[in-house]
């Protein structure tokens, strides 16, 4: 525990000076429109996952593993042995390496500055055919149909919407009698006794607000478990963990939830 408590305070000395330039640079971005910080967050992502960590890859190429036992409804993706996959808040596009060929991709994103990375990225996957952006939230997403997609995929993304619940709702309503959701998310410290540090701090800069206005609304003190075992899955598996994420940037965002659950 002192080497965690350890990093944790090398890691504000070291990021706070940063942090605190940053929240000067986004606040005056704020004044000038809420676009101007849509296109920061998705360069920002753009940059990170330039540089994915081996490990982190790992887990989710474990993760989506399952992926390619599914058996689509449409008989044509059938065929290919594809899937029909939703996946909300698609960002720029790092889960395609995870998705069976042949499957067929429609994705939902709220922040319309994110379509030139993704397109940048479906280019290098052939074999997946992947539509164009929805530009709404999956609180929103009428445009999908009810009952219509194999699988619905989100990571990292119900930590800065506004409902949950609703989007949750709105995933139920999507999938197909036997369709499975896949949920990778960071959550707020869920051993607060052995992390304090962490704790204290996750909660610390999301009510402050100083995280949800650097990372577009992200927060870091949620937890989405009793969402999903109140959506109306008729199963969900769920696993609380810790990332292997390393960099002291991501300290915070360590404690982790994945899920798979089936309508």
């Amino acid at each position: 525990m002192a080497e965690i408590d350890h990093v944790i305070a090398q890691w504000i000395s070291y990021y706070l000076p940063y942090l605190l330039a940053s929240l000067l640079l986004l606040w005056v971005l704020k004044m000038k429109g809420s676009d101007l910080r849509h296109r920061w967050f998705a360069f920002l992502m753009h940059y990170i996952n330039k540089d994915m960590d081996p490990k982190i890859e790992e887990l989710k190429k474990d993760f989506f593993s399952s992926l390619s036992s599914i058996t689509s409804h449409d008989p044509e993706l059938r065929k290919k042995k594809g899937i029909k996959i939703l996946e909300i808040g698609v960002g720029t596009g790092v889960n395609f390496q995870y998705y069976p060929d042949g499957s067929h991709l429609i994705v939902v994103d709220p922040n319309p500055h994110f379509a030139k990375y993704y397109d940048e990225n479906r280019k290098k996957f052939p074999n997946i055919h992947s539509e164009e952006i929805l530009i709404t939230t999956g609180e929103e997403m009428t445009g999908v149909a009810d009952s219509s997609v194999d699988v619905v995929v989100v990571t990292l993304v119900l930590c800065s919407v506004g409902d949950a619940h609703q989007i949750l709702k709105n995933v139920v309503r999507v999938l197909v009698p036997g369709g499975k959701l896949y949920i990778l998310e960071h959550i707020k410290e869920f051993n607060p006794d052995k992390y304090w540090i962490r704790s204290v701090l996750q909660e610390f800069l999301s009510v402050s607000g100083i995280w949800p206005f650097l990372f577009d609304g992200c927060c870091l003190n949620r937890d989405f478990h009793s969402a999903l075992d109140s959506a109306g899955f008729s199963k969900v598996e769920a696993e609380k963990f810790y990332a292997p994420l390393t960099k002291l940037l991501f300290l915070m965002i360590k404690p982790h939830l994945k899920a798979i659950a089936v309508k």
